[in-house]
């Protein structure tokens, strides 16, 4: 099923049971993933474009929620936070922080990389890997730890 399929069946749910600010959420994913379609001339988006607009609209609530905790705004952090919750139920599983760091040092190690001029290199080439299922702040400590 894809994500498109996932949501509108989710958002006739949320219709049923009244539930508004799910229903909120799940229209504005809805909505990115269908203008992304626009902007890129087609209908249906491949798993990796739907995941990149949903990785987006998930980093923007993040940012959003962190200005809002440091300027004392907990009513607006608190509604940001259940639609970060909504918005993770369709990412993929993350990845621990054991399988990250396997990643990591396997990429470090194909890449031939041995000091953090090369961490552009290492980024580039391990991000597609992990897209969707780890943060890049965290990809990016990692990836410093093993090259200093």
């Amino acid at each position: 099923m894809s994500l498109l399929e996932r949501l509108n069946q989710d958002m006739k749910i949320a219709m049923k049971n009244k539930e508004k600010d799910s229903l909120s959420v799940i229209r504005m994913v809805k909505s990115a993933l269908q203008n992304e379609g626009y902007k890129l001339g087609r209908q249906e988006l491949t798993d990796d474009e739907s995941l990149t607009v949903l990785s987006r609209e998930l980093k923007q609530r993040k940012d959003s929620y962190q200005e809002f905790k440091n300027a004392g705004r907990d009513d607006l952090a608190d509604k940001l936070e259940s639609e970060i919750a909504l918005i993770e139920t369709y990412m993929p599983r993350q990845l621990s922080d054991e399988e990250l760091d396997s990643i990591v040092v396997q990429t470090i190690n194909e890449t031939n990389a041995s000091t953090k001029a090369d961490m552009g290199k290492v980024m580039s080439a391990i991000m597609p890997k992990v897209k969707g299922k780890a943060d890049g702040g965290r990809v990016n400590a990692l990836v410093m730890k093993h090259l200093s």
